[in-house]
Order: C-alpha cells, then sequence, then structure tokens
C-alpha cells in the first residue's frame, strides 16, 4: 500500500487558501484510523454528497427568501426539483450535521440524513440531470 505524503500545505493548486485543510486533514485521519477502508470510503462519499447538495438547496434557499414576497416559497421542495437541486429536508441540513457533529450518535444522524434525502427525492428528472440513466443508479 503507498504511504499517503504528509504534505499538509493549505494553498491548493490555484494558490487559494482556504484555512481549515489541517483540520480536514486532522478530521480524515482520525476516522479513518478507526474503520476499515472499505468502510470509510463510503462514508467519507456520503458525507461529500450531502455537503454538495445542501450547498446547492442553500445557495437556492437564499434565492427564494428573496423572493418570498413574489410567491416562491423556500421551504417547498417542489422549487428545488423544478431547478434541478435535490431538496434537503431539514434532517439532512449540513448545518442541523455540523450541530450535531460530536454527538455519540451522529453515525445514526447522518444515516438518517441520507434516507431523508433518499426519501423526499424519488427517481426522476433531477436524478437523470446528475447521472442515473446512464448505467448509473440514481442516487
Amino acid at each position: 500500500m503507498a504511504k499517503r505524503r504528509n504534505n499538509r500545505n493549505t494553498t491548493s493548486t490555484n494558490g487559494a487558501t482556504v484555512g481549515y485543510e489541517p483540520q480536514l486533514w486532522q478530521m480524515a485521519d482520525a476516522l479513518c484510523g478507526s474503520m476499515d477502508a472499505a468502510e470509510y470510503k463510503h462514508v467519507v462519499l456520503g458525507l461529500i454528497f450531502l455537503k454538495y447538495i445542501s450547498d446547492a438547496f442553500e445557495e437556492h434557499h437564499r434565492k427564494l427568501e428573496a423572493e418570498r414576497s413574489e410567491g416562491a416559497d423556500p421551504e417547498d421542495p417542489d422549487e428545488y426539483r423544478a431547478e434541478g437541486i435535490f431538496w434537503a429536508p431539514p434532517e439532512a441540513r449540513w448545518e442541523r450535521l455540523k450541530q450535531n457533529a460530536r454527538q455519540p450518535n451522529i453515525g445514526q444522524i447522518v444515516d438518517e440524513a441520507m434516507e431523508a434525502v433518499e426519501r423526499d427525492n424519488p427517481p426522476g428528472p433531477v436524478c437523470r440531470r446528475r447521472g442515473a440513466g446512464r448505467g448509473r443508479q440514481a442516487v
């Protein structure tokens, strides 16, 4: 097995410094040390997925909040589906996951978040735009 280089420079390849890379490496090392690599990749990919859909959701949510006077409803899942954005139910939103990150049942909370996303985003146009239907399963 190849060794990972211990290069934890906070500068990305484009020269930008985001500032939280050392903490990410520390968390990844702590998480990896307690589980099998095969399991680790599923946990990490699931968290990346939740963060990705939550970021897209939050961006659109802010836009809908600004358009509330024009009839937009930031808590209507169809507002998101119409734009090809996954609906993030309250229990699957990144802010909630962050608030519970140090709880002993965080694994269960993440599992419930994934189940809520799957439950509230039936296969359809959003999933097809995200890669399903081309030999891949819908998320």
